[in-house]
């Protein structure tokens, strides 16, 4: 009975085997930059830095304008028979007259009404330099704002050079596994001939369609895994899940890169990663932001003038006009300890971005120690792993004729087509990922653009 089972496995894989799979639409060519490009347009976390870069020029605009003079206009209508209004308001339209000063028009005026247009300025003359400090800081951020964005593209170019390299590992190992289901057939095929000539004793033949059943639900794994490459690259471009793309590879063995050695790389690291001088400037900027608290305790001088037109009615004149303007002078002597605890809060926030600045500095140079070994031993593995698949091809031709003229096992023909399937696999792990782990070395020092020899 489980003999048979597995033969009935074995025969609905291998119907399986040839069923093609559709596909909603044709795959699109796609060279790495091409798909760099692609990304730095496309990509939402790439356009989301994009965004906050945006806002922190336009938060520098809102700092200068404190330092600008402000100036507003208001239109008001009103109407009211209290009696203060009553007497304010015809003192500012000039129509007061010596019987509205008899008792009864004082103490219940008749209902009067007002159209008041008012023009009124302000200026910040002096507030102990927390102004001119705000733009300071504001344009520090700026400055950390922009090196956010060059980290981010550095992390598009970055996800987009594994999620490409991965697809095209996926496809390597997916051609690997047909051709390991073509050998297993064939194997499975010699092996019932020759069970069905009395050569090998049933079991031979089971065990090569048990075999030929493995290396079928393999393949569907490695058809499964193209698919889930190809959401993951259209995902690291920014274009639907659904969009098929075919990269392009010029050659099989990627060109030798020129590794830099690990002392020099982690001091070209420490010099030019964007993310290392995005949070040197935020450190520049708490400083500032301490220096703001503490000019909150100055004084602050202020100038003032408005010019008001009052009217009975919109249109029609009639009225009366004033000005006034001054100077303003304000020391807070007590606020409740508030801007003691913003001063204080400052300070924590200075101390705690130093922290972290430092944190940041450490965590840099173990990325950069992970990557440059990462990269020297997958250089070194393609040579080894190209020398593996010659050996194991050779071993599983040699195993092959020692099984049909009788020498060995279908056991010793099923492990030498495993070691040639293993061998062919990892030579292509090595070589896709020695690009992958290059790429990764000049992220960790800053260096990963779309003119990196990573991506060309």
């Amino acid at each position: 009975m489980q003999l048979r089972w597995q033969q009935l496995l074995a025969a609905v894989l291998l119907a399986t085997a040839g069923t093609p799979r559709a596909f909603p639409q044709s795959p699109v060519p796609l060279s790495v930059k091409q798909a760099v490009a692609i990304a730095l347009e496309k990509n939402p976390l790439r356009k989301a830095a994009l965004a906050e870069r945006s806002m922190a020029g336009a938060e520098v605009r809102e700092a200068r304008s404190a330092l600008l003079p402000q100036v507003n206009f208001t239109e008001s209508a009103t109407r009211g028979n209290d009696p203060v209004y009553v007497f304010g308001t015809r003192l500012r339209q000039t129509r007061f007259t010596a019987a509205d000063f008899a008792l009864s028009q004082l103490n219940y005026p008749a209902p009067l009404g007002n159209f008041a247009t008012r023009f009124g300025a302000r200026w910040n003359l002096f507030d102990s330099f927390a102004s001119w400090m705000n733009v300071s800081r504001t344009q520090t951020l700026d400055q950390a704002a922009e090196a956010r964005l060059t980290r981010a593209d550095q992390e598009t170019v970055f996800g987009v050079v594994q999620a490409y390299y991965g697809l095209l590992l996926a496809m390597k190992q997916q051609q690997s596994a047909e051709q390991t289901l073509q050998t297993a057939q064939a194997t499975m095929t010699d092996a019932q001939n020759r069970f069905h000539s009395g050569l090998v004793v049933e079991s031979d033949a089971l065990a090569a369609q048990a075999n030929t059943a493995a290396r079928q639900q393999d393949l569907i794994a490695a058809r499964n895994a193209v698919a889930i490459a190809q959401a993951q690259l259209a995902v690291a471009l920014g274009t639907p899940a659904d969009t098929m793309y075919r990269p392009i590879e010029e050659r099989d063995e990627p060109s030798p890169f020129a590794l830099v050695e690990l002392a020099q790389a982690e001091a070209l690291a420490l010099k030019q990663r964007p993310d290392l001088r995005q949070i040197a400037l935020e450190q520049g900027a708490t400083a500032q932001g301490v220096r703001m608290a503490k000019a909150a305790f100055g004084p602050r001088l202020s100038a003032y003038a408005q010019w008001e037109a009052d009217n009975p009615t919109l249109l029609a004149g009639g009225g009366g006009n004033n000005w006034v303007g001054g100077l303003e002078l304000q020391v807070d002597l007590f606020a409740g300890g508030q801007k003691s605890a913003q001063l204080a809060r400052a300070k924590a926030l200075e101390e705690r971005v130093t922290a972290l600045q430092q944190a940041a500095a450490d965590g840099v140079r173990l990325e950069v120690r992970k990557a440059y070994y990462d990269a020297d031993a997958a250089r070194q593995t393609i040579e080894v792993a190209r020398a593996a698949i010659r050996q194991a091809e050779e071993s599983q031709r040699i195993t092959q004729n020692r099984y049909t003229a009788g020498l060995a096992t279908l056991t010793d023909v099923l492990r030498a087509e495993e070691a040639a399937c293993h061998s062919r696999t990892s030579y292509w792990q090595a070589v896709y990922g020695y690009r992958t782990a290059y790429a990764s070395l000049e992220l960790a020092m800053g260096e990963l653009t779309v003119n990196s020899p990573a991506v060309q």
